[in-house]
Order: structure tokens, then C-alpha cells, then sequence
């Protein structure tokens, strides 16, 4: 039996391969047609194929909806009756009748990227039909959308994004009216080089962070600006809840870029502004500030000179530096290690072309705090790649005093090493020069809600989920903040609406389970961890107090050292609050003397964490309070 069936027409065979590749290297058993033999009695090994497997992806293309499509149609019947069933979207296509109710998971122009928020949704939702993989590959995002380690080591929380068409629907946009907001879907690649496709996205990136910058307009996140990359202006707007759709397409050759874009009304349809480019290609990025400029005006934007400012903060003049930084970020969104080691590489390039490239001064920064959160070999090594992140993001603020990204990095730094104080500065900072930063809102609003700020820290996810209504990372922050404010049914009740909504939006059952435990309802939690990889460090912490709490304490240590054996040191603050719960105070406070010592996040939350409560009383606990310093 096969963890997930693939339904397909059999003309797509080289556009699903990807698909196949990619479940594979996760570890899942995948079947599919190609691994039919010679004279083997086809349609009898299909259909038990079928109703064996623990998941069927049903692949719904041009082909596959139509008249020829039949045999899919029919085995996607078979995946519904049997509720194994998982929607797949190649081309932007209605659904035959009977398969609209699901949701289903767009995938076109994907290359192939396992960490990419298209393939992490379709993962999370294999994972819960078909379960853990069986194989020994470990997911790219750490098994259900979240890097375990990285959230242990301080990661940035825009590690856990995954994004999936139709979260717009749970939180309406309510904040921005319609002509002050805008969408920059990417820009289509007319090159003829699929690899040349880095380019045509990095262009609409830059414009996306370009217009962020602009006080009083609301500017969609890249995640659910690509999530709809495949629709109408018209429906794409009415999706995110926007007012206007900036679109266009880049064709390269080698003595010619040709750039053109088009500001259309998403309620009407109507062209607002266009204009096509025809230059040589350095131009590019001059091209880039006139078309964000032009819709500046369109919009009926004064630009004075602070304005000017803002969109051109930070970048360069050199159109080689800029490529390369477009590709270093481009290749880091895979999230894994040779990925954020060439994303550094490309970087420094991009430097040693332009010293004075402040944006890729800070991007080189996020990069580097990011790898040393998630892969350092040891202590030294990690102490070592933050203080050469730190160094790197303030000359980026050397060189653009203004420049909003060279902020954000420096305020992820100054949080993963636990400086607080000048962390919360650096994120307000950003978020003045970059009101409509998706990023900078969800961080800043995750550190605030760690804090115990919970009212502001829903307000801002609340902003966050208004610009990136497709990402996961502003709705798992909003239930941080209700998990920290200890309103325990309003994060369950959050977080079950989510999933039974739009199931592709919601990937902490184990955190759900926190909240359960807290309210003693031990057997609802541990049905939510039984949803999440056995070696997750939050499944494993919840296991042990489950363990404590029912008078199996003998089984604990058991359980801690299989922590040990997958995260070491990093889990110091869990093993602190395993130790808590068991009534061990000097062993818990050793673990959260040893997490200040390597900076475990994990004590951003020491003052709200009610496992943490049998050691409040101790004196112990009073000195490590007034250690970390910790801003009221």
C-alpha cells in the first residue's frame, strides 16, 4: 500500500514528475501510472491501487477537466467517497461538477521548490491522511510547515509561512479602503528561460517592497500575491480584498529588456496606467522606480521627496548586483541549508560588485541570522554567524539610515540573542519606514505577544492577515497571542475555525495542544499530538507533562531523552519546562540557566508560560527575571 495515489491525465506525466519527485524526497510512497509494467493487468492494479492508498492527489489540469479527462474525474470520485481525497491545480481551470466544495491547492508554475508555500501546503495536508512519511528524508520546513529547530534557536517566524487560495475568506480586509490598496501580482517570465523566471518575480518583489514603503497605502504580501499569480485582474482583486492589480511581464535577451505594466481597477477592470519599456538591460532598475512612481500618481500618492527616497532606499545603480541579489533570494526561499549558503554566496557578490548595496547588506544579514539559528554546528559557531549577521546589518544601516529592511534584520538579531530592549526599537523602526510590511508586522507582533502584549500583538496580525490574507504566518501569530494571554478556548476555538475553513492555513496541532493540556482537557490534547511528527519538540514536551500530570513520571525521563537525541542543547527551555512540571526545580533551573547561556528564544515566553508556574516561587527565578532584563 502506497502513502499517496497521483491521479492524472497522462499527457501531464512531465508537469507532475515534480509533484512525484518532490512527496518522494519528503519520504512519502507515491503511486502512479508510470510504474505500470508491461502486460501487467492495468486497470485491476490501479483500482487497488486506489482504494489502498492513504491519500489521493488528484491533479486537475486543462486536460483532465475535460471530455478526455474522464478516468481522473472518476478516480477523484473514488478519493471523495473514500475522503482521501486532495485537490490539485496545474492551469487555472473550473472544476467538473461534484469537486468545486474543496479548495484546491494551486500549483502552477511551481519548479519544484520542496520549502516553496504551495508544496508545504499540499504536504500539510497529505501528512494528515496519510500521516508521518515512512521514509528517512526530513521536510524542508520541518514536517508540518514549522522549522523545529529554527523556531527552538530563534529562527524568524517568516520560516513557517505556507500559503493556499481562499484564506482571504476567514478574515475579510478591513482596514485600508480599496483605491489606497494594491496587489503586484508577479510578472510573467516572456524570456523563453524558465530560469530566467527569478528575474520577472524579483522585479514585482521590488516593486511590492518598493510601494510597501509608502505611507497610507496597503500593499498585498508576496505570498498571496503569487498564490493568485493565475487569475484575472478582477478576481484576484475581489480575493485579496484590494483595489487595484499591478501586473505586467519582463522579456530579456541579450542586448534588449522589454518591461511592460499595466495598473488596472479591480473592480471595474479598467486600465488605470500602463507603459511598455524598451531599454538596454542596465535599465532595469531604473524602469523599476518609474513604474513604482507612476502608480505612486495613479493612486493619486503625492510623491515629494521623502517618498522619492523611500522607493529608491537602499538599492543600486549596478544592474549585475541587483540580478544577483534577485537570485540569492530566490534561491533561499527553499529554506534549506545549500540554499541559504548560496543565498549568502550571491550576496556577497552582489556586495563585492556594489560596496555601497545597502539592501543587500541587510538581506546578507537575515540570511546569515537565519542559517545560524537553523544549522550552526555548536555553540561557538552560532555565537560566531550572529555577531558576523550583526556587524553585516548595521552597515547596510550605515550606508541607508532608512532603509526599512536593514531595521527588520537588525531587530531579528537583537530578538534571537534575547536583547530585547533595542529589538522591540528596531522593529518600530521598520515598521514606520515600511507601514505595509507583512514581515515586519507579523515578527514584531510575535515577539509582543511572547512578551505577554497581547492586545497589541492581535492588532498587528490582524494588519498582517489584512495584507498577506494567504499566508499562514499572521494567523499563527494571532494564536501566539491568544495562547500568551492565556485565553486558551479563544486559541483553540481560533484555531479549530482555521482548519475547518481553510485546513491548508492551520499546521500547529501540537501547539493547540498546549492550550488543551492547560485547561486539563488531556485527551483532546493528546488527540492533536498524535497529529504531529513524534520527534516535534512541542509534541514531546506535551507527551512528558501529560505523563507527569497522570502520575506516570517513571515514563518521563524516556521521553526527554529522545529530545535530547534530536535537538541537544537547543531545547534547553523545554527540558525546563518538562523539569518544572515534574517538580524537579534544580534541574529546571539548570536548563534555563543553560538556555541564556546559547540564547534559547524559548525564554521570550518564561513569563507567560504556565508550565513554567511551580518555579514562580523560587528565588531562583526572580535572579534569572533580572538577568535577562526583559522590557515591561
Amino acid at each position: 500500500m502506497s502513502d499517496v495515489f497521483v491521479s492524472y491525465k497522462a499527457e501531464d506525466r512531465r508537469r507532475v514528475k515534480p509533484l512525484v519527485d518532490a512527496l518522494e524526497a519528503e519520504g512519502y510512497s507515491v503511486w502512479w501510472d508510470e510504474q505500470i509494467g508491461g502486460g501487467a493487468q492495468w486497470r485491476h492494479m490501479i483500482e487497488s491501487e486506489l482504494n489502498a492508498a492513504k491519500c489521493v492527489i488528484v491533479v486537475w489540469s486543462k486536460r483532465s477537466v475535460g471530455p478526455e479527462g474522464t478516468f481522473v474525474q472518476d478516480e477523484a470520485t473514488r478519493a471523495q467517497e473514500r475522503r482521501v481525497y486532495v485537490p490539485v491545480l496545474l492551469d487555472n481551470v473550473h472544476l467538473p461538477l461534484g469537486f468545486g466544495e474543496m479548495q484546491a491547492l494551486p500549483l502552477s508554475g511551481w519548479k519544484g521548490g520542496r520549502s516553496e508555500p504551495r508544496f508545504q501546503a499540499i504536504l500539510s495536508a497529505v501528512a494528515r491522511l496519510a500521516g508521518e512519511s515512512s521514509g528517512e528524508a526530513i521536510s524542508a520546513s520541518g514536517g508540518t510547515g514549522l522549522s523545529r529547530r529554527n523556531v527552538i534557536a530563534g529562527g524568524s517566524i517568516a520560516a513557517v509561512a505556507v500559503a493556499a487560495v481562499g484564506g482571504y475568506a476567514l478574515f475579510k480586509p478591513t482596514s485600508a479602503s480599496a483605491a489606497g490598496s494594491i496587489a503586484v501580482l508577479p510578472f510573467a517570465n516572456l524570456s523563453g528561460d524558465p530560469s530566467q523566471a527569478y528575474f520577472s518575480d524579483g522585479i514585482a518583489e521590488e516593486l511590492r517592497s518598493a510601494l510597501a514603503r509608502l505611507a497610507g497605502l496597503k500593499v498585498v504580501g508576496r505570498t498571496s500575491s503569487e498564490a493568485v499569480r493565475n487569475d484575472d485582474a478582477e478576481t484576484a482583486a475581489k480575493k485579496l480584498g484590494v483595489g487595484n492589480i499591478l501586473t505586467g511581464s519582463v522579456r530579456q535577451s541579450p542586448s534588449t529588456i522589454r518591461v511592460s505594466a499595466q495598473l488596472i481597477d479591480g473592480q471595474s477592470g479598467i486600465e488605470r496606467w500602463s507603459q511598455n519599456y524598451d531599454r538596454k538591460p542596465g535599465d532595469a532598475i531604473v524602469i523599476q522606480t518609474d513604474i513604482a512612481e507612476n502608480v505612486a500618481r495613479a493612486l493619486s500618492i503625492t510623491l515629494g521627496g521623502f517618498e522619492h527616497e523611500a522607493i529608491t532606499a537602499g538599492g543600486t545603480k549596478n544592474p549585475e548586483a541587483q540580478k544577483l541579489l534577485l537570485q540569492a533570494l530566490e534561491a533561499t526561499r527553499r529554506g534549506d541549508k545549500d540554499a541559504l549558503q548560496e543565498g549568502i554566496s550571491l550576496a556577497d557578490a552582489a556586495i563585492k560588485l556594489d560596496p555601497k548595496y545597502a539592501d543587500a547588506y541587510a538581506n546578507k544579514a537575515l540570511f546569515t541570522n537565519w542559517y545560524a539559528s537553523t544549522y550552526s554546528d555548536g555553540l561557538p559557531e552560532l555565537v560566531r554567524l550572529r555577531s558576523d549577521a550583526m556587524e553585516t546589518a548595521k552597515v547596510a544601516l550605515r550606508l541607508a539610515p532608512k532603509l526599512a529592511n536593514a531595521h527588520h534584520a537588525l531587530a531579528e538579531i537583537y530578538r534571537v540573542v534575547l536583547d530585547v530592549g533595542p529589538a522591540i526599537r528596531e522593529y518600530k523602526i521598520a515598521l514606520q519606514l515600511a507601514p505595509a510590511s507583512p514581515a515586519v508586522l507579523s515578527d514584531y507582533a510575535f515577539i509582543l505577544g511572547a512578551l505577554g502584549n497581547s492586545t497589541e500583538s492581535i492588532r498587528l496580525s490582524d494588519q498582517a492577515i489584512n495584507l498577506d490574507p494567504l499566508s499562514v504566518n499572521a494567523y499563527f501569530v494571532h494564536f501566539s497571542a491568544l495562547l500568551a494571554a492565556h485565553r486558551f478556548n479563544e486559541a483553540v476555538e481560533f484555531s479549530q475555525k482555521l482548519e475547518r475553513t481553510r485546513p491548508y492555513l492551520f499546521n500547529w496541532p501540537e501547539i493547540v495542544a498546549t492550550a488543551l493540556v492547560a485547561q486539563g482537557k488531556l485527551a483532546e490534547a493528546q488527540a492533536y499530538l498524535k497529529r504531529a511528527p513524534t520527534d516535534n519538540y512541542n509534541r514531546l514536551v506535551n507527551e512528558a507533562v501529560i505523563l507527569a500530570q497522570t502520575g506516570k513520571s517513571k515514563e518521563v525521563p524516556a521521553v526527554i531523552e529522545k529530545m535530547r537525541q534530536s535537538y541537544g542543547d537547543a531545547a534547553s527551555y523545554q527540558y525546563a519546562e518538562v523539569y518544572a512540571q515534574l517538580g524537579d526545580k534544580d534541574r529546571a533551573f539548570a536548563a534555563l540557566d543553560r538556555a541564556w547561556v546559547i540564547r534559547d528564544s524559548g525564554l521570550l515566553r518564561v513569563e507567560r508560560d504556565t508550565y513554567i508556574d511551580p518555579l514562580r516561587s523560587d528565588p531562583r527565578y526572580a535572579a534569572l527575571l533580572r538577568k535577562m532584563n526583559f522590557p515591561a
